[in-house]
């Protein structure tokens, strides 16, 4: 499975961005696919996961009311990033997982290569 993600980029505090990542390959296998980020110096974190065989989602607590992840099809997930702030400045990596435990990076196979958003204040 490989997965290309897009959509970030500069904006300032209060903004919004739209990510976006498309699994191709054996997609068929997937549980669910998640949004995780790391910022500079810090480790990497979960941000929100989908699970496809009901749709229902996850997210950490510092984004939930600000953020919505949707998806497709169950091999391309998105990212609504509303009400941005400075601290939300990371590098954002999708993930697709095979199995439960969307909030653990340790329970997803396959990641992207990571789309950098800077939030400007």
């Amino acid at each position: 499975v490989q997965l290309q993600a897009s959509g970030g980029g500069l904006v300032q505090a209060g903004g919004s961005l739209r990510l976006s990542c498309a699994a191709s390959g054996r997609t068929f296998s997937s549980y669910g696919m998640g949004w995780f980020r790391q910022a500079p110096g810090k480790e990497r974190d979960f941000v929100a996961a989908i699970r496809w065989s009901d749709d229902t989602t996850y997210y950490a607590d510092s984004v939930k009311g600000r953020f919505t992840i949707s998806g497709d099809n169950a091999n391309t997930v998105y990212l609504q990033m509303n009400l941005l702030k400075p601290e939300d400045t990371a590098v954002y990596y999708c993930a697709f997982s095979t199995s439960a435990g969307l909030r653990e990076p340790s329970r997803y196979d396959y990641w992207g290569q990571g789309t950098l958003v800077t939030v400007s204040s």
